[in-house]
């Protein structure tokens, strides 16, 4: 198994922050919130529910799910300016600003905007493998959903062999701009494995489960 090195925590470089806001994520995107849908059908959540994304770098998903459900409430958080900058941009441009709150904020440190025990749904995509500490996730998520909330998150997973790895970033990079092919590799580097994320789901209050779900990434699903 390759070991994990860990990769900073924000994509806070202007350049790095364009190129993911202008790559082609939909696939992976749109499958998450695919995802998030049927988590929905066995546990709904209000009409008019609060919803929370954690990381949301340029909120293609927190935009697409205002988009899909018009009384939802989101709070889309991330700790770059610059990833957020982007977010508020999309959100202007599909029209759902007045529904989607932009909040700058690194966890474990939530700003005073986000309620304790006060969100319907929790999700986020793509920051655990960011964290130092993984534990702030899951201490994060058992702090700010209420009882019963249903969660989802989605990340990558950590390659057995440099092998493995190279054929991802062949795969799935072969013509993205050279910044996203660098962040792609380190953040598969970066990525944990399933089950470093069972271990981790351990000392989680949620009831929580994880299982790949592609050839890279892996999924946590479960109620609060």
């Amino acid at each position: 198994m390759i070991p994990r090195t860990p990769e900073p925590e924000l994509m806070d470089e202007a350049e790095q922050a364009r190129a993911y806001a202008e790559a082609d994520f939909d696939e992976p995107n749109a499958a998450f919130i695919e995802r998030v849908e049927a988590v929905l059908e066995a546990h709904p959540v209000p009409a008019e529910a609060r919803v929370v994304d954690l990381g949301c770098g340029p909120a293609d998903i927190a935009v697409r799910l205002a988009e899909r459900h018009p009384g939802w409430r989101v709070d889309a958080i991330d700790g770059a300016a610059a990833m957020l900058a982007h977010a508020k941009r999309a959100a202007d441009a599909a029209g759902v600003g007045d529904r989607l709150r932009l909040v700058r904020g690194r966890l474990p440190e939530a700003p005073s905007e986000v309620p304790v025990g006060g969100y319907d749904l929790v999700l986020s995509n793509s920051l655990l493998h960011h964290l130092p500490e993984p534990d702030v996730l899951w201490r994060t998520i058992d702090r700010i959903a209420r009882p019963g909330a249903p969660i989802v998150v989605m990340d990558l997973f950590r390659p057995e062999d440099e092998g493995t790895l190279d054929r991802l970033v062949e795969t799935y990079a072969a013509d993205a701009p050279p910044v996203l092919r660098r962040d792609f590799r380190a953040s598969l580097h970066a990525a944990f494995t399933v089950e470093e994320v069972r271990a981790q789901l351990g000392a989680c209050a949620a009831s929580l489960e994880v299982r790949a779900c592609s050839d890279r990434h892996l999924l946590v699903r479960g109620t609060r």
